[in-house]
Formats: structure tokens, C-alpha cells, sequence
């Protein structure tokens, strides 16, 4: 017995040690298979999806308030007091879907992935005059700007514009009466109480429009967010080659006298954008709000008339009423020409519209382009 297990013994640790001399061979064959694997798999480069994957301001969400509680068809019951008569609770109301605003939001991107928001249901009213408890209210915070509407009518039904305003969404079933409201001389044991009234199902959408008071129009590479970095703390990327801007960015301009208005530079727009082209013209909806737009065109373009009656255009296609807020015409890049040739181009330029030659690299005209969309802001604010 004694020879057998030596034996065994010594078979099992030349089992061992062969097993962990195979170890470095067959991690070294695991890496190979890693590499290659890692050779075969495409690399995928960010897309411009991946870019504005954090900015979202449109959702669809399925709101679901809370079931209002039913109401009592108790009677009391209570030693040395006969025939107590009804005494039944109402029942609790059923749970909101509310809206709140938030100024330390700025996109919808929490609700992108919660697409259904379901109340509390109310309890049941009992006896001895209780109310039953209210179901539970289900809140959600929205970046000011928010505005809902009614997914199948399209219809506006609430718009968030102030830091902690808050707005029912859907509203929650009542609770039904208990027997104890409906006695009277005539029916003074009533059997009977209201049953709950039941929660809404509905589906909301949810739209971000970028409050404002100064929006950027623009093609591709006009500009944009070089003037925007020069004249505000913002930071948005900037290169030299189309559709660098893929999100909206805000800015706040410090003005004399500690006065200060906010920026709004939307990606650019090219022509046919309300039929899809380039990033299409959904962007256009974060200057509705905003009190004067801001039209850049590039100096060395080739027609810079008809590149402005295309953005005018584009945004008649998509609101009409972008028409009737207050436009200034900067032309952008102005140190790519000489005077001359800026005397020159002044006779082709529009006459419907205020026009300035800037540059954001020499600061060409920068100070007095502020002085001027200050005046538009301030006109605006002074008649509201």
C-alpha cells in the first residue's frame, strides 16, 4: 500500500511540474490569439454621433400617473354607540408626473434612456374618516428652456423658463368620495362609495430650446466659434474644416457696467438643411427664443448677398417668424482682405440690414459689434 501511494504521489507531481512547464508556452500562444483577434476587429473612429452623443434636447416619454384611491362604505362600529352611521374615508389621490427646472442642467440626456416615468397609485379610503394616503408624485428635473408637448396633437402645453418652476405634467386620478358624503336625511345608511378615478397614459414629448438672448447663423467655417471664444469664457472646439460644431454651445459676454448677455452659436446650416442636407435644421429650434440673430457670413466667400438670403431662407423654411426678430450681418474673417477690397464689397452687401466687417484674430470691429447687439438685447428686454 505504502509502494502505491509513493507511486501515485510521484505521478502526480511529474503531472504538475509538466503542466506548469507548458504555462509560459501557452501564455505566450494567448497573446498571439489576443493580437490577431485585435488585428481582424475594425477601429472604429469617433463619429460625429459620438461627439454630441452627451447633448441630447429631444425625448419621448410615456407618462403613467397614479390611480386615484376608492373611497369607504364603512360604517361605525363602536360599543355603546348604536347605529354610528357611515363613516368612511375618501381615497388618496393618485400620484403627478411633474416637471421641475433646474439651471444646473443643460441637456436632456437623464431622460434619454427613461423612457416610461409611472406614479404612485392613492390608497383606499377606510373607516373612522380616513383619507387614504396619496400615491407617490414622480419628479423630474428639466434644464430651463424645456418645453412639452402633446405627442399625438403636437400642441404646447408647458414651458419650464425659471430655476425651480415646476409644472404637472400628467395628472393623477382623484380619490373617490366614502359613504359618509353621501348621507343625508332621506339615505341616511348609504352603502355605497366612489370608486377611484384612474391615471392618465399618455405619451409627452420633451423639447430643449437653448435660452438666449444673441443666436449665431451661419454656414460651415464662417467663424462662429471663434467669435464666440473670443468673446466669451466658453471653449468650443474650433478647426479648419466644416461642421467643427456639432452641438450648441453658450457664451456670456461680459458688457460694460457689469451688463452681461449670453450667446447661443448653433451648428452651421447649409442650403436645403430644412429638407436633411448637412446636420438638417433641428439646431434651429435653440434660437427661437432668442431676441436678435446674429448672421455670419465669411469675407472671402463668393457671393456673400446670396449666402445670406440662403440662411434667411433656411430659417423661413423652418419658422416663418425667425423673419420678424432683429438680424445684424457681421462679415467674419475681414483680415483675409484689405480695405479696398472692403470698399468694394460694401456695394454688393444687403441694405435691409445692419453690416459689419470683425475679425476675432485682429479684434477688428469686436467691441463696436458688442456695442451694437447690446442695443438690440436691450431694446428687447427694455419693452418686455
Amino acid at each position: 500500500m505504502a509502494a502505491r501511494k509513493m507511486d501515485f504521489e510521484s505521478t502526480t507531481l511529474n503531472l504538475f511540474d509538466k503542466i506548469m512547464a507548458k504555462i509560459p508556452y501557452l501564455c505566450t500562444l494567448i497573446r498571439k490569439i489576443g493580437f490577431l483577434e485585435s488585428l481582424s476587429t475594425p477601429i472604429r473612429h469617433p463619429t460625429i454621433m459620438d461627439k454630441g452623443a452627451n447633448f441630447v434636447d429631444y425625448v419621448r416619454v410615456n407618462c403613467r400617473s397614479g390611480r386615484g384611491g376608492a373611497g369607504s362604505a364603512h360604517f361605525r362600529r363602536e360599543k355603546f354607540v348604536p347605529k354610528g352611521g357611515p363613516d368612511g374615508g375618501d381615497g388618496g389621490r393618485g400620484g403627478h408626473i411633474i416637471l421641475k427646472g433646474s439651471r444646473n442642467l443643460w441637456t436632456l440626456l437623464h431622460l434619454r434612456y427613461r423612457k416610461h416615468l409611472i406614479a404612485g397609485n392613492g390608497e383606499n379610503g377606510a373607516g373612522a374618516l380616513k383619507t387614504g394616503a396619496d400615491g407617490d408624485d414622480v419628479t423630474i428635473e428639466v434644464p430651463l428652456g424645456t418645453i412639452a408637448r402633446n405627442d399625438e396633437t403636437g400642441e404646447i402645453e408647458h414651458e419650464i423658463i425659471e430655476d425651480g418652476q415646476t409644472v404637472i405634467l400628467t395628472r393623477g386620478g382623484r380619490g373617490g368620495l366614502g359613504n359618509d358624503h353621501f348621507k343625508s336625511a332621506t339615505n341616511q345608511t348609504p352603502r355605497y362609495a366612489q370608486p377611484g378615478e384612474e391615471g392618465i397614459d399618455e405619451w409627452k414629448v420633451l423639447e430643449l430650446r437653448v435660452l438666449a438672448d444673441v443666436g449665431l447663423v451661419g454656414f460651415p467655417n464662417a467663424g462662429k466659434s471663434t467669435f464666440l471664444a473670443s468673446v466669451t469664457a466658453a471653449k468650443p472646439e474650433i478647426a479648419p474644416y466644416p461642421f467643427t460644431t456639432i452641438i450648441p454651445n453658450l457664451g456670456m459676454v461680459q458688457y460694460r457696467d457689469s451688463r452681461s448677455f449670453c450667446i447661443a452659436d448653433i451648428p452651421g446650416i447649409i442650403e436645403g438643411a430644412h429638407l436633411g442636407k448637412g446636420l438638417g435644421d433641428r439646431f434651429l429650434r435653440h434660437i427661437e427664443r432668442n431676441a436678435t440673430l446674429l448672421f455670419m457670413v465669411a469675407a472671402d466667400s463668393d457671393d456673400i448677398r446670396e449666402q445670406y438670403q440662403i440662411l434667411l431662407n433656411e430659417c423661413e423654411q423652418y419658422n416663418p417668424d425667425l423673419l420678424h426678430k432683429q438680424r445684424i450681418l457681421a462679415i467674419t474673417k475681414a483680415d483675409l482682405i484689405d480695405e479696398e477690397l472692403e470698399q468694394m464689397l460694401q456695394e454688393e452687401l444687403p441694405t435691409d440690414v445692419p453690416v459689419i466687417f470683425i475679425s476675432a484674430v485682429t479684434n477688428k470691429n469686436i467691441q463696436r459689434l458688442k456695442d451694437m447687439l447690446w442695443q438690440s438685447v436691450a431694446n428687447l428686454r427694455y419693452q418686455l
